[in-house]
């Protein structure tokens, strides 16, 4: 905009050049135009170039007065509105600090970080503990009215990464666009949180081993797992959509984990009402035919397949009470 105005300026000095005198050799080039405009614009007025006829003066008066005043709102207001946002954003962070601890942070927030945060939320998990970082203005707009807590950089930088405390963090999940920017993020979390979560999206089944070397607990490689898809559904497309319906969250069947109730102590996984894949005991994940789950155990956690719209565990009411 100040541009706008400024060239505005020059083209009425150009259009009316004998309208005006230069004291150094009397004559108004394009040079003096855009001299002239600039010192006007910003109100310094050196008094070398001057409008000397009436119908220069009658335009100074009525146009490029509202055109300087125009040019010292566009400064003054977006000064202004740098200066509010950042204080703003420093009051903020004051506060987010103060109260965030065992918080969730999201590197990338494009279609994999937030699918992720949505199935973070639909299983109990609240939005006032995720944290985005992305170095898009537009991704981080969008996480701001998605009422989250968002820091605009490049999560390769501990600076960034120390800004949305990824040291108190419980879960990391990182989404970027590239492998090696993938590597580098999780080695800077790692050495900046070495007792937090982290999950990773990679695109290449060749950088895992070395994901999980950078301190990554789990890696999900994206391009295989959409190309496994694609071969199930050539193959069998009915079985292509119960496998699409399992990853999707919200409708139809989902897979989810739960702890064992205290009723289902002592039964096998076959007893469950729910169908269960997977019985977690210790740390280690168990199929459901594995003999060593034959009983299940208090502290076990279950991984069933339920309907979608089934309340998640943490949300249920009395589930502590039963769970004892």
């Amino acid at each position: 905009m100040a541009l706008g105005l400024l060239s505005v300026m020059v083209l009425i000095v150009v259009v009316d050049r004998d309208g005006y005198k230069d004291t150094y050799d009397g004559n108004v080039d394009i040079i003096d135009a855009i001299y002239y405009a600039t010192v006007t614009l910003t109100t310094t007025g050196y008094g070398d170039i001057t409008p000397v006829t009436p119908a220069a003066r009658l335009v100074n008066a009525f146009i490029v007065t509202p055109l300087r005043i125009s040019f010292l709102v566009v400064l003054v207001g977006t000064t202004l509105e740098v200066l509010a946002n950042e204080g703003r954003r420093i009051i903020g962070d004051s506060r987010w600090r103060k109260r965030m601890k065992d918080h969730v942070v999201v590197v990338g927030y494009g279609t994999k970080g937030r699918s992720a945060v949505q199935t973070l939320i639909s299983n109990g998990v609240k939005r006032d503990t995720i944290v985005v970082i992305d170095p898009r203005a537009q991704a981080i707009g969008d996480a701001g009215n998605d009422q989250m807590a968002a820091f605009h950089g490049d999560a390769t930088n501990r600076t960034v990464l120390r800004r949305a405390e990824v040291g108190s963090a419980r879960e990391v999940i990182v989404t970027t666009d590239r492998d090696d920017a993938a590597v580098l993020v999780t080695l800077a979390v790692r050495q900046l949180n070495p007792d937090a979560h982290i999950v990773v999206a990679v695109r290449e089944e060749d950088n895992v081993p070395l994901l999980r070397q950078s301190g990554a607990d789990a890696v999900v490689t994206s391009s295989e797992a959409v190309g496994r898809l694609l071969g199930l559904s050539a193959i069998s497309p009915n079985l292509g959509e119960v496998m699409e319906d399992l990853l999707t969250y919200g409708e139809g069947l989902e897979v989810a984990e739960r702890p064992v109730l205290g009723r289902e102590v002592g039964k096998p996984p076959s007893a469950v009402p729910d169908r269960v894949v997977s019985v977690v005991r210790d740390g280690r994940v168990h199929r459901y035919y594995d003999s060593s789950v034959s009983v299940l155990a208090a502290g076990d956690k279950l991984i069933v397949v339920r309907p979608a719209k089934e309340t998640p565990w943490a949300e249920r009411p009395g589930a502590d009470d039963e769970d004892e």
